[in-house]
């Protein structure tokens, strides 16, 4: 039978929004997750790399990732320049001890970024030690046409880095078929973010297990690999009405990792009977 995962499972500040950065600490400390990944967003503190050390010294939540502001809704966070952004993004990282830097690819409108994106983000590991790992992402319909907004495509494993964020959320809306994505990135995985949709062609961050995607069997190919990357819950309570149910949706998205993060012992695992006397 294969080892217990190694995995952490952290906590997505943006798993709270609309609450803020403080919120995911309070709460993913109080429900035993392993750490949190850092959303850095328009709220102040989430910018603040020394009000997020802070945080995490507090309740003893390290920082496992850094989430860099590449949303259409943070591209003035850290400054218009996207390039300049990854490289603030690192620098959070190498500060707040985590190891992973999550991005998306460029949009199709940031032609200059495009071009650089893949020899910066190569830089960019070489010379903090940090991993920059390229995200997943999902075509966008709208009134029946689909747009695809990211250059050259939603698939990073298209063009080729060395290290790869896998999204199940966004598998779904992108219709793709989420283990084979997972054995395109072969040893570049090195961070998941844990969620589920429904396929619908939208966003949805649902609570695993609730959607389409095969969540269980993602994790069960993990320990299969040995990874020893981050699980990261990045799933929607925005529409929760009270701490309470924020709270229990977490507290079951934490559930169904820890659960699958454990190796189940197959026939050929056991041991054989012991003979019987005179057999």
């Amino acid at each position: 039978m294969p080892p217990p995962s190694s995995s952490p499972v952290a906590l997505s500040t943006a798993s709270v929004y609309p609450e803020p950065a403080a919120a995911a600490f309070a709460m993913a400390a109080e429900l035993g997750y392993d750490g949190i990944e850092l959303m850095v967003w328009t709220e102040a503190v989430s910018q603040d790399v020394g009000a997020v050390a802070g945080l995490s010294e507090r309740h003893g939540m390290p920082v496992v990732a850094v989430h860099a502001p590449c949303l259409a809704v943070t591209q003035r966070v850290w400054g218009t320049d996207p390039v300049e952004r990854i490289r603030r993004s690192v620098a959070a990282a190498t500060q707040l001890g985590a190891g992973i830097v999550v991005v998306h690819p460029p949009f199709r409108w940031q032609v200059r970024y495009g071009d650089v994106f893949a020899a910066e983000v190569a830089r960019a590991e070489e010379y903090s030690g940090v991993a920059v790992a390229v995200e997943n992402m999902f075509p966008l319909v709208r009134g029946g046409l689909r747009t695809v907004p990211y250059r050259p495509g939603f698939d990073p494993t298209d063009v080729g880095h060395r290290h790869y964020t896998l999204d199940l959320s966004h598998t779904a809306a992108a219709g793709s078929d989420a283990l084979a994505m997972l054995d395109r990135m072969g040893a570049g995985l090195v961070h998941l973010h844990l969620a589920d949709g429904s396929g619908a062609p939208r966003d949805e961050h649902l609570v695993p297990g609730r959607g389409t995607q095969p969540c269980a069997e993602v994790l069960d190919r993990l320990i299969a690999s040995r990874f020893t990357g981050a699980v990261v819950l990045e799933i929607s309570t925005r529409r929760c009405r009270t701490r309470y149910e924020r709270m229990a949706l977490l507290a079951e998205s934490l559930l169904f990792a820890r659960l699958h993060l454990q190796p189940t012992a197959k026939i050929t695992d056991r041991p054989a009977p012991a003979a019987r006397p005179g057999v």
